[in-house]
């Protein structure tokens, strides 16, 4: 098994004509692909040498819209959700990359991510809508979607040694039983996307599904480390063009170019990174943490960090009264904190209260520019600067950094369309639009001026 990072020849790609975009085809015969690249800013994407040649092949064939306004909070999980709910996170649930657990009165707060999505999302999907309808779903590498029982063909983040794709691509040679069983274990992100892209082919290649659920990993991953505008960031983006190109590949080899919409968006934009905030060293300095060795021994009040943001707890619910008095002061004075939010004011960032969702903060912070969060304890400093992670999200969405991307092309989509803004919120309706199913819990509303039909 070897890696080609060579850019596809787009004519091989795309092929040489182009599609009937306003043909009539049955929600049965068509497949929508919703392609999610983590962490594309449209500032980035406006940037001319970014090399992006099939998504810009797209763009110039199909529609686009400017700017899309992403979820508070601006985290991949969160916005996910949002994008196959249609919903904000105040009403799809989703605050984390997994649930956030309570676990005492003086104990921290823990997110777990590998929590059923029952658990998690609190409105129908796209993918549930479709299922429901009797179309074929998948997915790849989508969060927030475990044993959500309405995906028709899946290959998960941490793929099962005994599932049917899982089996299928060991059967065909593409990677051994080993490599799945410890795909997480010393393998990079760059061979994990190229894994997950391998199985996008085959589902459509080998199941044809009417939906499928698509999402890559390497690019958030270099911008973390490296900082966005960094070379990693834009090899990471060149990289993930790339794969995208050999999923339009698969889409031309199954014969469903005709049928095909393709949807090209992310989850947040990105920020750089120069100092890192440690708003749990202030807690404990004002005695509201107890730690040993860098560790939480017990606590009264407990920071969960989200990049630009960061969630304030009160551990003991009987003592808010208390202890918010003194805990708003202690945050603001943070260097670097822009913003302390009460939590009782989330609706207006399209978050819930505490009362309506146990993972929401009594606090929210939203960090300067220049800064993110983190959630250490330990060290003598509450501000440093910082290694190794030079770039992140989770700044208040109204950033304009924090804009996303969305390019859709193919069957039912107007070419040469173009809006100014959009929110992430309208992608689900307007994927339901298109295969003919209904989401009455969605917020947004369906891209009417980007369509055909």
């Amino acid at each position: 098994m070897r890696l080609r990072f060579l850019l596809p020849v787009l004519a091989i790609v795309l092929g040489a004509t182009q599609p009937t975009h306003g043909k009539e085809t049955s929600a049965k015969d068509r497949i929508v692909i919703l392609f999610t690249v983590d962490g594309l800013p449209a500032w980035i994407w406006k940037d001319p040498t970014l090399v992006m040649p099939n998504l810009r092949r797209l763009a110039k064939e199909g529609a686009i819209a400017e700017n899309m306004t992403v979820s508070n909070p601006s985290i991949t999980w969160i916005n996910h959700t949002t994008l196959a709910t249609g919903a904000t996170p105040r009403k799809h649930g989703v605050l984390f990359n997994g649930l956030l657990v309570r676990r005492g009165p003086t104990s921290p707060p823990i997110v777990e991510p590998w929590r059923d999505k029952a658990e998690l999302v609190r409105v129908p999907t796209i993918y549930d809508a479709a299922f429901k309808a009797g179309l074929k779903t998948a997915q790849v590498d989508w969060v927030a979607i475990l044993n959500s029982g309405t995906i028709t063909h899946e290959f998960l983040e941490i793929p099962k040694p005994d599932g049917a794709i899982e089996r299928e691509l060991v059967a065909k040679g593409v990677v051994t039983a080993d490599e799945i069983a410890g795909f997480t274990k010393g393998k990079n992100i760059v061979w994990r996307d190229w894994v997950w892209t391998q199985a996008g082919q085959h589902i459509i290649e080998a199941h044809k599904p009417n939906l499928l659920m698509f999402h890559l990993l390497n690019t958030d991953a270099s911008n973390h480390q490296y900082g966005p505008g960094s070379t990693a960031s834009f090899s990471a983006y060149a990289y993930t063009d790339r794969l995208l190109g050999d999923l339009l590949t698969s889409v031309e080899r199954a014969g469903l170019r005709d049928r095909a919409t393709v949807i090209v968006t992310t989850d947040h934009g990105f920020k750089k990174v120069a100092k890192v905030i440690y708003p749990n060293v202030a807690l404990r300095k004002a005695g509201l943490v107890r730690a040993e060795g860098g560790k939480v021994r017990d606590c009264d009040a407990y920071v969960i960090a989200g990049g630009g943001m960061a969630f304030v707890y009160v551990t003991d619910a009987a003592r808010k009264t208390e202890l918010l008095p003194k805990l708003r002061p202690i945050c603001a004075g943070i260097e670097g904190v822009a913003q302390v939010v009460d939590g009782a004011n989330g609706p207006k960032l399209g978050m819930p209260t505490p009362e309506e969702n146990q993972g929401m903060g009594d606090l929210v912070l939203f960090a300067k520019a220049g800064y993110a969060f983190k959630g250490d304890c330990g060290g003598e400093s509450a501000v440093a600067e910082s290694k190794n992670y030079l770039g992140t999200h989770g700044y208040i969405a109204s950033d304009p950094e924090l804009d996303g991307i969305f390019v859709a092309w193919g069957q039912g989509i107007r070419p040469g369309a173009r809006m100014e803004r959009i929110a992430n919120v309208d992608v689900a309706p307007t994927i339901a639009k298109l295969l003919g199913v209904s989401l009455p819990d969605a917020e947004g509303r369906v891209l009417r001026d980007l369509l055909s039909e």
